[in-house]
């Protein structure tokens, strides 16, 4: 194919590239155009396989042509790409619109569980008397939940009747109290001590409106030098102030807890009808709100402090039964039920 041809030859190639070009309807069709002429196997890389045949004098004068030729294809084709962009885009804004006067649709937002709720309302307050946080794990052996809390093999706690034994090594339980936490910490760290734990236990017990085999506790220790019964209660009156936003009358009742030594029974003036008599403490007046005592001087041995020297007391309380008393929840089972109607209310 001599020069003329080849000139002749390229300038219908682009006539036609630019007329096909002009009427694509799609980027598709546009996609389709580039590869009929621009493509490896396309009508202009067919051509330009002509300028072999020429001789080095030749080939300048096609190939400064041919390289015109490519470029105001790729012109056209970038161009009209340009222009179905557009009609495609205020084709689909004009099909997709959206009519902003109507209301929005909404998303829900979540909130605190309740339980979450009172076990950071605990802790801060407690944080406010110098306590700090220390935490354990759920799952432990016989020694921390038993044996180092000072309750002797045939205790009835210590049964499979009571407590959640696995299969994950010999003597693991599932922890039946947070006074765990207590042994952990006063193993690592000397007195002064002042700490709190709250977490979840587990015990084997009947379900039912006011138990449930997983609940949650709060339990506080501390250990110093020449700390007093009187002290305790200082402390334990101050936390129900704060906590029910009032100044109620306390009473101890003698109990017995392995670890301390003595123990009792934290009662408190019922918030609700100050002592009158109302449902929620069945009309006496009082409520049960902790157990609580000196940490028995066994205890502080088994983890190499001196009883002679240092003293403590120790209380815990369930998280569930004060949730239960501040908000009015007569059913436990309420908190695992995940009941939307239930958790709404908080």
């Amino acid at each position: 194919m001599s020069v003329a041809e080849l000139k002749t030859k390229l300038k219908q190639v682009e006539s036609e590239a630019v007329a096909a070009l002009a009427r694509a309807q799609s980027s598709q069709q546009l996609e389709e155009l580039r590869l009929e002429f621009l493509g490896q196997k396309g009508t202009l890389t067919t051509v330009l396989r002509g300028l072999g045949l020429l001789s080095k004098e030749e080939r300048p004068q096609v190939g400064e042509l041919a390289n015109l030729v490519k470029e105001r294809i790729v012109n056209a084709l970038s161009a009209r790409l340009n222009e179905l962009y557009q009609i495609e885009l205020n084709q689909r804004l004009a099909a997709e619109a959206i009519d902003i006067t109507l209301p929005g649709s909404g998303h829900s937002l979540g909130h605190v569980h309740p339980l979450t709720a009172v076990t950071t309302e605990i802790t801060n307050i407690f944080y406010g008397m110098g306590f700090t946080l220390a935490e354990g794990p759920e799952l432990e052996t016989e020694y921390y939940n038993f044996d180092a809390l000072n309750t002797p093999p045939d205790h009835p706690a210590r049964d499979e009747q009571d407590t959640f034994y696995t299969s994950a090594g010999p003597q693991v339980v599932l922890r039946s109290q947070t006074s765990t936490v207590q042994i952990r910490v006063m193993e690592k760290q000397k007195p002064p001590v002042r700490i709190i734990s709250p977490g979840r236990v587990y015990r084997n017990e009947e379900v039912n409106a006011r138990k449930y085999p997983l609940f949650h506790q709060f339990e506080g220790l501390l250990i110093d030098r020449n700390v007093t019964f009187g002290q305790l209660k200082g402390c334990l009156n101050e936390f129900i102030r704060l906590f029910f936003g009032k100044q109620l009358k306390t009473r101890f009742r003698p109990d017995f807890f392995p670890f301390t030594e003595p123990s009792a029974e934290l009662d408190s003036q019922c918030p609700f009808c100050l002592g009158s008599g109302c449902k929620t403490c069945g009309h006496r007046g009082w409520l049960e709100l902790l157990g609580c005592g000196m940490v028995d001087p066994n205890v502080l041995n088994g983890v190499g402090i001196d009883p002679e020297e240092w003293s403590g007391f120790a209380f815990g309380m369930g998280i569930d039964r004060l949730t239960m008393l501040k908000y009015g929840v007569n059913d436990i089972r309420h908190f695992f039920s995940s009941d939307l109607r239930f958790l709404q209310q908080f």
